[in-house]
């Protein structure tokens, strides 16, 4: 069971590095369409220049609701271009 977590564990991280939006895909779906925890935004509901200035917000602390901690964590290692990209595939 342990070298299954431990593999999973890998492949996840793997993936994440590929595609910086991959770890967000289990909360907030594969097009940004879920309410993710239920308290989200629709992340494909926002701007470019919203989502941005939200996930900046989240890593330099000055953004977040009840996820901001969940979410500071998220963010913390996505550099500038990591948080375009995934602005430029799920937001307006």
């Amino acid at each position: 069971m342990k070298k299954i977590i431990l593999a999973t564990t890998i492949l996840t991280a793997c993936v994440a590095f590929a595609d910086p939006y991959a770890k967000c895909v289990t909360c907030h779906g594969a097009s940004g369409e879920k309410v993710a925890l239920g308290k989200s935004k629709v992340i494909k509901d926002m701007t470019k220049a919203d989502f941005i200035a939200a996930m900046k917000g989240y890593k330099d602390g000055t953004y977040g609701g009840p996820q901001k901690i969940l979410m500071v964590n998220q963010v913390k290692d996505l550099s500038d271009a990591d948080i375009e990209a995934i602005a430029n595939k799920i937001a307006k």
